[in-house]
């Protein structure tokens, strides 16, 4: 690519200065609450901990032209309704402060310096892809940041971070590893940014892996209403130009990519040997139903998640606790990778309080916690967590952060998104193999 200037790899290791606690302004402290639903609690709940009460925040960004997880801050709430009407953790009350990013850098440190400023003992299941803006004030303050979507290297390097997936990287290696047996030429359409320019070598670790050759690298903006000559080029190059390879085209546009799809689906009457391909978080059950279900272009697709399939039981007392407190609330669906990434982060900041006994919960004493090695049983939906572990592959190709590289693989059937391999897929060695410089 060129004629453009990226000022930062999103999955490449990065490195910054010590940041120097300082004391903010209270006009910059408060400036969150300024921002169209811009921060929230829960109805009744105020900030502060001198009521014995545990504090955390939950952010991410939603009524944005680009990706929104509003799931998230809508799971974090209710879980703490769920926790505390059943005696909340260890007997004490949780308290969820929650905060729009607005998909901007400025709005993710304004949510950060809330944090900061409300005395939050962790942020937890958050979505932000402005990692450069929010850890330099949680890291001034020891403010652990436990189960972000994983959306950015830094989750995955910075020491206060500790992620419960493998974000995109396992995603698409594991994806990538899949399709090398049963897929020609392989066609990546992926944003125009800089958290899309480092995509490519992570699916193509995975065809590597298999033996398969590197995609083709299909760029697109990630805020367009439609994509109808991106699509056309993908499909040419899946099918080799003939129409008659039998490949496949990769759309990684997180909530963009239902509308490549509605270009996709009129196009690939010309080419009807492509196939599609993808990771959860651009594709879900409901999308899957909203573009035709079996007759739909998802038909015999494979998708990679980080979890289990949504209908699989282990997910029953999420589901159970959501029906109990926020039945209705559309905001949250169970098949979603961000709300079920949400529920994860909130049962192992569970776990870690629960160590800790009748002691403080302070940021500090929770970050020990995690350092000092608790070990956290999602029931099945990750293998267990524990992020004293290091693996020297990971750390070598910049993913030092990264505890579960466990992928599963699913495949739409008759128009159900459902298992197409039993278990997790552990994608530790291919991506230490990939070539992320």
């Amino acid at each position: 690519m060129t004629g453009r200037r990226r000022n930062r790899s999103t999955f490449l290791p990065t490195f910054t200065r010590p940041v120097r606690a300082t004391v903010m302004s209270a006009a910059a402290l408060g400036a969150c609450a300024s921002l169209v639903a811009g921060c929230g609690v829960i109805p009744g709940v105020t900030a502060g901990s001198g009521d014995g009460s545990i504090t955390v925040m939950t952010w991410a960004p939603w009524d944005t032209s680009s990706t929104n997880k509003p799931g998230m801050p809508a799971m974090a709430t209710a879980y703490a309704k769920w926790i505390n009407k059943h005696g909340g953790i260890n007997g004490r009350k949780l308290k969820v402060l929650t905060c729009n990013d607005h998909n901007t850098t400025v709005s993710a440190a304004k949510c950060a310096r809330q944090a900061v400023e409300d005395n939050v003992v962790a942020v937890v299941g958050s979505y932000s892809q402005f990692s450069d803006s929010y850890f330099a004030p949680l890291e001034g303050a020891g403010i652990p940041y436990i189960g972000g979507y994983g959306v950015t290297t830094e989750e995955f390097t910075r020491a206060l971070s500790y992620p419960v997936n493998g974000g995109q990287p396992a995603l698409l290696a594991g994806l990538g590893k899949e399709l090398a047996s049963t897929c020609g030429p392989v066609t990546l359409v992926r944003p125009d940014s800089i958290v899309g320019d480092d995509l490519p070598p992570l699916l193509n670790a995975g065809l590597a892996a298999g033996g398969h050759a590197a995609a083709t690298d299909q760029l697109a903006a990630d805020d367009a209403t439609e994509y109808s000559s991106q699509s056309v080029s993908a499909l040419k190059s899946a099918s080799g130009g003939t129409g008659g390879k039998k490949g496949c085209v990769v759309p990684s546009l997180g909530d963009r990519t239902d509308i490549f799809m509605d270009s996709f689906r009129r196009d690939r009457e010309d080419y009807p040997a492509v196939r599609t391909a993808t990771v959860l978080g651009s594709v879900d059950q409901t999308e899957i139903n909203s573009t035709g279900g079996q007759s739909g272009p998802y038909e015999g697709s494979y998708i990679t998640g980080w979890y289990p399939v949504a209908s699989d039981p282990r997910w029953n007392p999420m589901k159970k606790a959501v029906d109990e407190v926020a039945f209705g609330d559309n905001r949250i669906d169970p098949a979603d990778a961000g709300v079920q990434t949400t529920w994860i982060a909130y049962t192992a900041f569970k776990t870690v309080v629960n160590s800790l006994g009748s002691g403080d919960i302070t940021a500090d004493t929770v970050r020990r916690a995690l350092d000092d090695g608790v070990k956290v049983d999602t029931g099945g939906l990750t293998p267990t967590l524990q992020w004293s572990a290091r693996d020297e592959n990971l750390s070598s190709v910049g993913l030092a952060r990264l505890v579960n590289a466990n992928v599963t693989l699913q495949i739409v059937r008759k128009g159900v998104l459902v298992s197409a391999k039993k278990g997790f897929l552990d994608m530790t060695k291919t991506l230490g193999d990939a070539d992320l410089n």
